[in-house]
């Protein structure tokens, strides 16, 4: 029994050790880390935390913005509905390091010129941000994800005495442009980005706004100042690479025949040679037909859905449906029969007047869509006016 109580209480007084506010030391530093990206489209954009490093209290810790819990009640169907909700989490730097050379992904970190109560109030933040009860929060990707939090924390902290800018941007972007600097190896990654993603992410972004990225963050901080006593200095004291892998290619370009562009050619190529025999032959393959409408009208219920049904930002306004159009899958069912109903004639000039009015969208860029899809879009076209002809001869 004695044993027992023993025990009990070295668990207890190692948690209050454990969960104790460390008052740190003079030699204790801040750094803002920053990671390269990896080969999963997750993690193609990099990835920012803090460090807070003490070597007299042997105190090396990671505060990680990026995690989440998969075991929360009802994860996926929250996730599906935008509802993302991340959490801060910490870790050893050196465990940090380990999974980042496992992945084969650089890290930079860039020491902060921070005085002690600086970077004592900094450490004091995070621990207090990464308590069960506070460590929450609500994601969005382009808004508030692990980039943008390093940015808001700092401010937060240190308030007027810091300043950021952005004179070292130069590019006028939008939101869909930066992401596709990031996605080129990732061909179908940016297929489907641009899929579920609306016309809102197609304006020109602020200058601010490209902070979602870690690496405007980090050019961010190499770029901002710190007032002090001994007046204004870079808020960067020092940058160092810590990991560098000798494989730095993570991701390799797809083979050309793999990608979206080439594939979906091919699909069109033989919607355009069905439709062509089809024509010459005054026949219609109602097979053909069933699966453009039906795979059409699934598409565009996940574009409404994702715009209506979800608190997701960036896929509001996603004028995908336009040749996506959601009716289709209703419709899709009525071209099995062998004789249509004559506003199915009808309802095939609207669609094409529905496309045109999407390209003249892609044209003045309100908005853009994938270079994969205009191979398509021709093979629809050509298909509904086989429809419509074809329904004239039956007249």
């Amino acid at each position: 029994m004695k044993l027992k109580y023993s025990l009990f209480l070295i668990i207890v007084l190692f948690s209050i050790r454990f969960n104790a506010q460390i008052n740190l030391s003079e030699k204790a530093t801040v750094s803002v880390v920053t990671c390269g990206p990896g080969s999963e489209l997750y993690s193609t954009f990099g990835h920012s935390a803090f460090r807070v490093f003490d070597p007299v209290n042997k105190l090396d810790k990671i505060y990680n913005y990026g995690t989440f819990n998969f075991n929360a009640p009802n994860f996926y169907l929250n996730f599906a509905k935008g509802k993302l909700t991340y959490q801060l989490s910490t870790s050893r730097f050196g465990l940090f390091l380990q999974i980042y050379n496992y992945e084969k992904r650089w890290v930079k970190t860039q020491e902060l010129n921070l005085d002690l109560a600086q970077v004592q109030a900094t450490y004091n933040f995070l621990e207090n941000n990464a308590k069960p009860s506070n460590k929450d929060y609500q994601y969005d990707f382009f808004y508030n994800n692990c980039s943008t939090k390093i940015e808001e924390v700092i401010k937060g902290i240190l308030k007027d005495d810091v300043a950021f800018s952005n004179s070292h941007i130069s590019s006028s972007k939008t939101h869909r442009d930066l992401i596709a600097d990031y996605t080129k190896n990732q061909k179908w990654g940016k297929f489907g980005i641009d899929l579920a993603l609306g016309s809102v992410i197609d304006k020109e972004a602020t200058k601010d706004a490209y902070k979602f990225l870690p690496d405007y963050i980090f050019y961010a901080f190499e770029n901002a100042t710190i007032t002090t006593t001994n007046g204004v200095k870079p808020l960067v004291k020092e940058t160092k690479t810590v990991l560098y892998p000798k494989s730095n290619e993570i991701l390799k370009p797809l083979s050309f025949i793999t990608t979206p562009l080439f594939i979906i050619a091919c699909f069109s190529l033989i919607i355009l040679f069905i439709s062509y025999k089809n024509f010459k032959n005054n026949s219609r393959s109602k097979w053909l037909d069933f699966l453009i409408f039906f795979i059409t009208g699934i598409i565009g219920i996940a574009v409404l859905l994702l715009w209506f049904a979800t608190d997701h930002t960036a896929t509001y306004k996603n004028l995908n449906f336009l040749w996506a159009f959601a009716p289709n899958l209703i419709v899709a069912f009525y071209l099995l029969k062998s004789k249509l109903p004559k506003w199915i004639y009808y309802y095939n000039l609207g669609i094409i007047g529905l496309i045109v009015l999407m390209l003249l969208v892609w044209i003045f860029k309100i908005q853009v869509f994938n270079i994969a899809l205009l191979s398509l879009i021709i093979a629809f076209i050509v298909r509904y006016l086989f429809l419509i002809n074809y329904m004239k001869t039956k007249f």
